[in-house]
């Protein structure tokens, strides 16, 4: 899972970096709605991993 979140993180900030260069006006708000959706899951995610990983 936490694999997905990273490849979505990295779409989003490819899409930030087209959306905030000016290369399209519309996908800029699709971009950082993306970038912080995928933010918080990542955190989310690593959270998680890392509770999982020090159970007994």
């Amino acid at each position: 899972m936490l694999s997905w979140v990273i490849i979505f993180l990295i779409i989003a900030l490819v899409a930030g970096v087209f959306g905030f260069g000016g290369v399209a006006a519309a996908s800029a708000g699709i971009a950082k709605i993306l970038f912080f959706v995928f933010l918080i899951l990542f955190i989310i995610s690593l959270v998680m991993h890392i509770g999982r990983g020090r159970r007994m």
